[in-house]
């Protein structure tokens, strides 16, 4: 596969592009992302489905621009697919030749299966492992699918879309119709009980943002957001009876004014009808990842990542990690105090995964500079760490990373992530195990030659090597009450 792939998406409302690079063989990382509200198939609805020249000119001129943008990262591979707003236009080949012609671009319109097939492999695969409905509401058709144990089944596309339901309903001024419309598309849903949705595409991210900002989240970071479906049906009545003044008191960008309510209906009717969904996440990706993802992971079974691999993590390691011996030796040697200790102070056993993580990134920062390298690989983490982890995963990764070789973390930092974080006696006991690990190695071995046992609280530690630096370095270190470190 290229090392740089562009991947764009021609929808109803938007056409996109994301550029991706490989770091490693399914490590990957967003270089670029790009996009233009082009509207393609503004009035066709009123015109027979038919495409209107100066949607199908403005669609022109921003992949004209796309590509542009594509060449200048030296792009190997493109990848365009077109949804809706291309298959259901009886004119769609005359803008598909058009583009063929002009700008040496292939359009593969892909039909709604197809589109829910690739929105669904993007969530099993970049989302926290959940059994779930996904719903990717589009201008033109909102698709279906669910993901069960990580395999995606039960796909759907209904001719469900805001820009269909502006044109036929809402700019009419019946909101009723609109209802009675959508239900009857939703009856054709499979009615398995599931407690997570999903949320893809462009109105369910802007509710999501909205909510988040009306819920003072700490952290910024829209993917894997999570939150319940009672605070989605109240934000929604909010919506659908405000005006544009008060939709942008919501925090609803303008570019969305005519299409959220739409879409809002969608999900609101949706959650009437499965009230056994509680649970609710965003996703920020979809279709485009989707789609970058089946041709990266072509041969993987269940088009999936191998067993115990993360595409962030591996990214991260790839491109910030001097040392990976060091790293390898911080994971393992924090594994093995985790081990020893857990129990003891009655830390459950789940941190185990942030707590190993942790060690294995904490030394990215100083690739950047050595001097704040602790608050440089925090926030390398918490905006990086993007797929696979739920955010108290990632905040509680990227906190025992700076704090790594300092004190235990400040209490204003816990109180200010307090939602998300554990307690502070667990990410007090969770950093000082990394802390720990790191003085244990000051005098970075080439191999790990440590004999380590736990008894009465004390942990003894025991080595035939000149251990000067790290019992210096241990004697520095803030120690959760009760512990001790001897060595032999």
């Amino acid at each position: 596969m290229a090392k740089i792939t562009a991947v764009i998406d021609i929808g109803s409302n938007s056409a996109r592009m994301v550029i991706y690079e490989k770091t490693s063989r399914f490590a990957f990382h967003l270089l670029h992302e790009v996009k233009s509200r082009v509207r393609l198939p503004e009035n066709a609805y009123k015109n027979g489905g038919n495409l209107q020249s100066e949607a199908m000119q403005r669609t022109y001129d921003a992949l004209e621009n796309f590509l542009s943008i594509a060449s200048s990262f030296k792009a190997r591979k493109i990848l365009c697919v077109a949804t809706s707003a291309l298959r259901d236009a009886p004119n769609k080949q005359e803008f598909i030749s058009r583009v063929r012609t002009g700008l040496k671009l292939n359009i593969k319109v892909i039909d709604g299966e197809k589109e829910a097939l690739y929105g669904a492999i993007a969530c099993s695969n970049l989302l926290p492992k959940a059994d779930a409905l996904t719903i990717d509401i589009g201008g033109g058709s909102t698709e279906f699918s669910y993901i069960i144990n990580g395999k995606v089944e039960n796909t759907l596309s209904l001719a469900l879309g805001t820009v269909r339901l502006k044109e036929l309903y809402f700019d009419k001024n019946d909101i009723e119709g609109a209802r009675a419309y959508i239900n009857q598309e939703l009856d054709k849903l499979s009615d398995i009980q599931i407690s997570n949705l999903i949320g893809i595409g462009g109105t369910f991210r802007a509710l999501s943002r909205a909510i988040m900002k009306d819920l003072k989240y700490p952290l910024n970071k829209l993917h894997s957001f999570e939150f319940s479906a009672k605070t989605m049906s109240s934000f929604i009545d909010k919506i659908m009876n405000a005006n544009e003044r008060k939709l942008k008191s919501l925090n609803i960008r303008p570019d969305r004014f005519d299409v959220i309510k739409p879409g809002s209906l969608i999900i609101s009717e949706l959650l009437k009808r499965k009230s056994d969904i509680d649970n609710l996440i965003t996703s920020g990706v979809g279709v485009r990842e989707g789609v970058y993802l089946s041709d990266l992971l072509r041969g993987q079974k269940d088009s999936g990542f191998p067993a115990n691999f993360n595409p962030s993590v591996r990214y991260l390691l790839d491109s910030y990690i001097i040392d990976k011996n060091h790293s390898n030796h911080l994971a393992k040697l924090s594994k093995s105090i985790f081990d020893l200790t857990y129990e003891s102070y009655d830390i459950d056993e789940k941190y185990k995964k942030a707590l190993v993580i942790g060690a294995k990134l904490s030394p990215i920062g100083a690739s950047l500079h050595n001097y704040s390298s602790n608050q440089h690989s925090y926030y390398l983490i918490q905006t990086a760490l993007e797929y696979g982890f739920t955010h108290q995963e990632i905040i509680l990764i990227a906190t025992l990373t700076k704090y790594a070789k300092r004190k235990a973390p400040a209490t204003a930092h816990i109180t200010e992530y307090k939602n998300i974080l554990p307690d502070e006696r667990v990410a007090e006991f969770l950093s000082f195990i990394i802390s720990l690990s790191s003085a244990l190695l000051a005098h970075r071995p080439r191999d790990l030659k440590y004999e380590i046992g736990f008894s009465g609280n004390c942990l003894h530690v025991s080595s035939k090597e000149n251990l000067y630096l790290v019992k210096d370095a241990v004697k520095n270190l803030e120690f959760p009450q009760g512990i001790r470190v001897e060595f032999k």
